[in-house]
This record gives structure tokens, sequence and C-alpha cells, in this order.
């Protein structure tokens, strides 16, 4: 009988898992019956909607009256309100039906789970415990129950498949309501649109043609927008309407948004044009004649509106042009020769024309007169991809007056509508020239004060007559006196301003001469060339005019490196300028070919951007000049701690493999056994020979005639070896140490790499000096990762403290390259001194090809399968194979 009790009975009381279980499995059974019941009164509801729609999509209520309509409207409600009727009966199913139907379902003999909760009709021990049995082993059954979907058997409630009418049709509608005849679900709730009478003799051809920027295609209107949505149409589009046919000339309106309503004028080319006739006749054919004649009305679409003509109306949708957006990409910074470079991204809908920086200077005097406009400085957008792009640009602006002043940036990008975009204002100091020699620094201030402002020309004089009171102390060159002396007459002699500009031209260049002698005008000479390239790329010139602007280029890159190779020679070598900073020749020729074969392709984006690259490299670029004797000082210093450390980490990684294979020896003797393969020990002399001074590096000599010393040593011996290798590992680690304290006598601080480092190295020492080598070789190798960290830490600290040696020195003076890893075009280049891991390279042909002939080699003597155990073991790490 069942038990009136909701406590767990049966199996559930000490099986809290399975009672769960059949908790769960008893919801998704209540669930399953609930839509059985849902699911046969829901029929005759989907399919009064589903005729509603038919009558909707096909176009019905728009096609009958109002009264008519609405009478189909209230008769739809009602049929649904009486379809819902039969949800009255619904009622959540009950515990004992769900455990019924997962009986049945599951076809489970014995009722499994609803003897879980019934209770024997005679209370005996005999009778419970044979009872609790049969529980329990019922309860195992109970695991695998499966409620199943739902089976409403919907065919019994609809013997004849009606049901399928309204689907079918329903179908059908939804593909008539796509065509311009089709109705739409609203059209019950609204006026059916009037009724509008149109000439079938007139005919009317209409199209919309967006701006050409936008890069879409012209949209033709050829039916009658009256059954049609909104057409989406570009801010700016032009719409051209064509009517010809008619006795009477049609009119064509545009009524907007707001109902205003606005006529489009024929255009003056279109309108027809009368004989000479008589006044009579002339007066009788004129509105004829005007009727028969084709018109074209035109006119740009800026707002949501709709065109109405001859009873026809076609709405439209205008999609707003947004104006561009512009934004730095990190921030402005100078480059090693003074230009500025700046990097930005621009977004657009439909792609940005033209960018640039705006530049003004953060304090202005309204009264001041100065002698040249604000810099211009174009950004270089590319054409392909413009709607979202970034780039880098790199100008050369220090030779306007307000280099070395502080300047506002402002980025301003700008559509092919006109609107305009700008980034939020970020102040710098303008990169200025840095002047090595006094003497030219100073005739170019005298120059940057007369051109801020030319009624401060007195001052400039002031200043020139100072430089020129003891020539014979501060002007050792007696043509940069005279220079000086000339520059003294034409500034007292200006007064119009092209004399002005004359006389501030000729100070810079007098300023450039002091300082860099041809090589500024050769400087000058080839940022011209590209200037005048960058220029016709973005024009579209044709191809002979690009050849002769870079044959042009290439003659002022080749007077600019002979300039600069001069410069070079008579400098001294400096302790970072050795052969890796020398540039190539062929690397800027095999540069401006490819420039020249993209822009004859007609691939003038992708020259533009190698030619940007090209100045961007070129600005890089920096002539030698002699450094001060501290800084080099310094660089001598920190190039021997560099070697220093590169000597360490050789050595630790030959201790390591010693060790790795003095111990692999060690190892295959024990496993075979072998104890007394010999009574010498060469190798414990060879290393006491290591040890009182004599290169490491000959002890890998002697194993290429034959066997390995080591390999006739016994078990003892290899173990007694190990145990010498202790005092190179303690000389390593007191190398490290030393390392430590010269760095920080340099006002370095070592990084925790060498102090880690330094610990595994002990550690090493120790486990070396009891004869363990598996041990000491994960000891090694810990220490050389924790070396070349230290590495890493040390190199990014130097990097940092010459940061202010690659622009402009402590005395103004130029450093000799980017020592961040790059040569002197600002390219990565090899790395200087010990390699310690850090950089990815990608090889280049010659290194894969050695690399495939070095594995084919180790692969074929492995498969030749060499005797030695040693050499096999070898071999497979070679290859990473375990």
């Amino acid at each position: 009988m069942k038990s009136p009790s909701r406590q767990k009975k049966g199996a559930f009381a000490f099986r809290p898992s399975l009672a769960r279980l059949v908790t769960t499995k008893r919801l998704l059974a209540r669930i399953v019956l609930f839509f059985e019941q849902l699911l046969p009164p829901l029929m005759p509801v989907l399919s009064v909607i589903a005729f509603y729609l038919c009558a909707s999509w096909f176009g019905l209520f728009r096609s009958v009256p109002d009264w008519l309509r609405i009478l189909l409207l209230i008769a739809f409600a009602a049929a649904f309100l009486v379809s819902l009727l039969p949800f009255r009966t619904l009622r959540w199913p009950r515990v004992a039906e769900a455990d019924r139907m997962l009986e049945e379902r599951n076809g489970l003999p014995h009722q499994p789970v609803t003897v879980q909760e019934d209770e024997p009709a005679f209370d005996t021990p005999f009778g419970r415990a044979l009872w609790r049995e049969h529980q329990t082993r019922m309860a195992e059954k109970i695991a695998a129950l499966d409620a199943g979907l739902p089976r409403p058997d919907i065919a019994a409630h609809d013997r004849f498949a009606l049901r399928a009418v309204p689907a079918l049709l329903l179908v059908t509608a939804f593909g008539y309501s796509l065509s311009i005849n089709g109705g739409s679900i609203r059209d019950a709730l609204q006026a059916a649109p009037e009724q509008v009478v149109s000439n079938p003799a007139v005919r009317i051809d209409a199209w919309v043609t967006p701006p050409s920027y936008t890069g879409r295609a012209p949209i033709y209107l050829t039916a009658d927008g009256s059954e049609q949505a909104p057409i989406g149409i570009p801010q700016f589009s032009g719409l051209t309407v064509r009517v010809s046919g008619g006795k009477t000339a049609e009119k064509v309106v545009f009524r907007k948004a707001n109902g205003e309503a606005q006529d489009i004028a024929v255009q003056a080319d279109t309108k027809p044009q009368q004989t000479a006739a008589s006044g009579s006749e002339q007066q009788t054919a004129a509105p004829a004649s005007q009727a028969l004649v084709a018109q074209t009305h035109m006119m740009k679409l800026q707002e949501n509106g709709a065109l109405e003509v001859n009873g026809r109306r076609w709405s439209f949708d205008v999609l707003p042009d947004k104006a561009p957006e512009i934004a730095f990409d990190g921030l402005p910074k100078p480059s090693v020769n003074g230009a500025l470079e700046i990097g930005f991204t621009v977004k657009d809908d439909y792609g940005v024309q033209e960018a640039h920086a705006e530049i003004v200077p953060v304090e202005t005097d309204p009264t001041a007169t100065p002698l040249y406009p604000l810099p211009e400085y174009r950004l270089d957008v590319p054409r392909r991809n413009a709607r979202d792009a970034k780039g880098v640009t790199s100008r050369n602006l220090t030779e306007h007056p307000l280099a070395g002043k502080r300047v506002r940036i402002t980025l301003v990008a700008k559509d092919a509508a006109g609107q305009t975009g700008r980034s939020p204002p970020h102040e710098m100091t303008l990169p200025s020239r840095p002047f090595n020699e006094p003497l030219a620094a100073a005739v170019a201030e005298e120059r940057q004060v007369f051109a801020l402002d030319t009624r401060k020309m007195p001052q400039a004089i002031a200043l020139n007559e100072a430089l020129t009171i003891r020539p014979e102390e501060t002007i050792p060159k007696l043509t940069n006196y005279l220079l000086l002396e000339s520059a003294l007459a034409r500034m007292k002699l200006a007064k119009s301003e092209d004399a002005l500009k004359d006389t501030a031209q000729y100070l810079w260049e007098i300023a450039l001469g002091m300082e860099d002698g041809d090589l500024s005008l050769a400087e000058r000479k080839l940022r011209e060339a590209q200037q005048k390239l960058a220029d016709a790329l973005d024009r579209n010139a044709p191809d002979a005019e690009i050849k002769k602007l870079m044959d042009e280029l290439r003659k002022a890159m080749q007077d600019y490196m002979t300039e600069l190779a001069e410069r070079m020679q008579n400098a001294p070598m400096q302790p970072n300028q050795n052969a890796q900073n020398t540039l190539r020749q062929q690397d800027l020729e095999r540069m401006m070919d490819q420039i020249e074969n993209l822009a004859r392709s007609g691939n003038r984006d992708a020259a533009q951007q190698m030619l940007s690259e090209l100045q961007r490299m070129m600005n890089n670029l920096q002539a030698g000049r002699p450094q001060r004797g501290q800084q080099g000082q310094e660089n001598s210093e920190a190039r021997k701690q560099i070697d220093k450390l590169g000597e360490i980490l050789r050595d630790q990684q030959k201790l390591m493999e010693q060790t790795f294979r003095l111990d692999q020896q060690l190892r295959d003797r024990m496993q075979r056994g072998e104890t007394d393969m010999g009574e010498n020990d060469p190798l414990l002399d060879e290393m006491n020979s290591g040890e009182n001074g004599e290169p490491q590096d000959q002890q890998g000599q002697q194993g290429k005639e034959g066997q390995q010393p080591s390999d006739q040593m016994t078990a003892e011996q290899l173990r007694e070896a190990l145990k010498q290798l202790r005092a190179q590992q303690d000389a390593l680690g007191k190398q490290l140490g030393e390392l430590q304290k010269s760095l920080g006598e340099m006002g370095m601080k070592p990084g925790p790499g060498f102090g880690q480092a330094q610990r595994e190295m002990e550690g090493a020492g120790r486990e070396l000096g009891q004869g363990r080598g598996q041990p000491a070789v994960e000891g090694q190798g810990r220490a050389l990762e924790a070396l070349r960290q230290g590495a890493r830490d040390m190199m990014n600290q130097m990097m940092q403290a010459q940061q202010g040696q690659q622009g402009q020195g402590p005395n103004g003076q130029v450093g000799q390259g980017d020592q961040n890893g790059r040569d002197p075009l600002g390219r990565p280049r090899r790395t200087q001194g010990p390699d310690f891991g850090d950089n990815v390279k990608v090889p280049d042909e010659i290194d894969v090809q050695r690399a495939r002939e070095i594995l084919d080699a180790i692969r074929e003597k492995l498969g030749n399968n060499p005797p030695q155990e040693m050499e096999r073991r070898y071999l497979e790490r070679l290859l990473d194979i375990q």
C-alpha cells in the first residue's frame, strides 16, 4: 500500500544520490506530460494566426474597403479567443502519473519507481528484510530512466490532416510578401493607401547615383514605389528623373519627412528648343513640343523624403555620412636626425581623403609678424583600406623657425564630402636640429629670432655682432667670419618680405655649412627628391615622370651616401660604430628598384608606403661625430662587461655538456657492470692541465681520432672526474660574483637572474663534489637560464641608459645610431657581442639549406646504428627524439 508520508522510503532513504536522480527524472516526465496536453489545443491557435498572416501577406486587407477590413479583423480576433477555450482544462501532471509514464516508456517491470514508496502488508523482520532487498534490486534499474520527447498524438485530433493547409498557405504567402505587391502584417491596423491615378502614356525613368567615393552602384527605380519599403541611399546622392510622353508636362515633387514639398526643376540643357516659326504657329506648337520632348530633373538628396511623380511614390532613407575620426597611435616622437614622427589611426565610413597635422605654437603674440606660415605636415594615408587604417609619417621640420618651441599638434582628417574630424591636441617641443658646433647653433638662433617676429631684427643683428667681437678666439676659420659679416650686411639691408626670407635662408645655409659642410646640402636635395616623388605618386603621375623622378632620387641618394661616407672616414671610430653600423648601398638600390617597379605596375599605394618607409629609414641615419671621452669610456666598459658575461655563458654551457657526457658514460658502465675497463686516467690529466690555465676549447679536439679518452675510464675514474669538475664550477661562480660587483660600480643594478644563477652554480658544485652528475646537470641548466634572464635585464638597463645618446647627446651632439638592436636605417641588425637568445630571426635561404644538410647528415648517421650507446643518445638528442 502507499505511504502518506513524503519522507524518503525504501532504497531512497540510504541512497540519497538515487533519490535526487529520480526527482530529476520525475520533473522531466511531468514537463513531457504537460506538453503532451498543451500541443493538441495549441494547433487551432496556430491555425488562426497562420490564416491572419496569409491574409496580410497576400494583401487582402489593403485591397478591401475599410468596413470589410474591420469586420475581418473582428472575425480573426473572435476566432483567436475561441481557440483559447480548450486551455482551461490544462493542469500540472501528478507524481504518480509521472512514475507510471517512466515505467511504461522504459519497459520496467515490477514498478521499480513506485515500489520505493510502498511498504509490506505484514511487518515482520523477515518480511521487512525481504522487502528491502526487493527495493534495492528495483532501485538499480532506475539509473537508466529516460523521459523521452512529448508524444501528443495530434493525428488522433486531426484525422484528415487539415493542419497542413494553413502551413502550406503560410509558406506561399511569405514568398508572395517579398514581391512588390506583397502586403504587410500592419495592413489590418491601418487604412488602405489612397488609389492614385497615373497616366499610362507617361514614361518615367528614375535612378539614384551615390557619390563616387562610396563605391556603390547606381540604384534604378523601375517599379511602383508605393508598395516598397524606404530605399537606403548614402547622403549627397544624386537623384535623376527623366520624364517623357504624355500631353502635358509632368510635375516632379520631392516631399520631405516633415511634409514640405519641393519641386525638382528641369535641367537647363534638357529644355526643348523651339524652332523659328511664325508667331501664331509657335504659340500653338509650344505646349505640344514641350510635352513630347523628354525632360530631366536632378537634385541632391541630403535628408529623408519621398519622390512623387505621375501617381508614383518612392521613399528614401538617407544614410548620413559621418565625419571621419582620427587619433594618435602613440605619442609623437623625434627621429634620429630631428624629424618629427607621428603615428596615427583614421576611420571613416567611406574612406579618408586627406589628413594632416595642424601645428600651432602654445604661446603666441597677437602683435607678432612671423616671416613664415605655420608648418605643413601631411600624413601619408593609404588609399586602399582608408576606411579603417593606421600609419606612420616622418617629416623633417627642423628648418622651420618653430623648431625647438612648445607647440600644440592636432591631427585633422577630411573625407570626400568635405567633412573634417579632429583629434585631441598634444603638446610637445617641436624637434629641432641638434648642432654640435656652438657657432652654428648661434647662427641658427639669430635666424629664429627675426623669423618668428620680424620686428626683432635689431635683436638678431645684436646677436650677430656679439659673435664677432673677438673673432680670433671664437671663430677659428676665416671663411666662417666672412660669412657672418656678409650675413650681417644682409640683415641690415633687408626690408621687404622677400629680402627677409632670403636672409633667413642664407643664415640657415651658413649654420648647416658650419655644422656638416656639403653633407647638409646633399641631405636637403635628397629630401626634396623624396617629396617630389611622393607628390607624383599621390597624383598618379605618368610612368615617364615617375622614371625621371626615380633617377633624380637615385642621384640624390648617391650624392648623400658619398658625402656620408667621406664624413665617416674623417670621423674617428666609436665603440658602437663598427662594421655592423655600415650602410650597404645595394640595400637602398634594391628598395628604390622595388618602388619603381611597384609604381610602374600600378600599385601606387604600395610604392608610396615603401617610399614613406625609406624616408623614415633615412631620417634614422646619422653622420658619425666624435663623442666625448667619458661617453666612449662608458661604452667601452659596458662592452667589456658584455664580453665577460658571454664568456661565462659559453664556459657554463661547455661545463654542462662535459658533465652530461661523463654522467652518461658512468651510467652506461654501471648498467653493463664493467668496472675495470682501464687503468689510465687521461681525462684527469687533461682536466688538471685545464685548471693550470690552458684553453678549455682544446678538450673537444682529442676525440676526433677515434674514441674519447673517457671511453677507456672505469666507473670509479668517471666518478672521480665528475668530482674534479667542481673546481671549474666554483670558478665560474666566482667570475659571476665579480661581474655583479663591476656592474654595481658602473651604477647598474644586477638583476635577480644573476643571484639565482649564482645559487644554482653553488648547488651544482656541491653535487659535483659528491660525484652525482644528473642533479648537477639540472642545476647547471637552471643556472644557464637564470644567466640568460640576467643578461636580458642587463642589456635593457644599458639600452635605457643610452637612450639619451641615440638622439641628442648631453652637449647637443648627434649620437651614433639607434642602439636598440637597429642599424643606422632603423632596421633590425645582427646581435652585437654575445647572443643571449633574446631575438628570433627568420633564417634566409642559405641558412635553411645548411640546416637541412646538417639534419640529413645526422639522420643518416643515426640510421647506420652507431655501436656506442652514448653516440646514439647524443644523435637522438640532436634530433629531439626521446
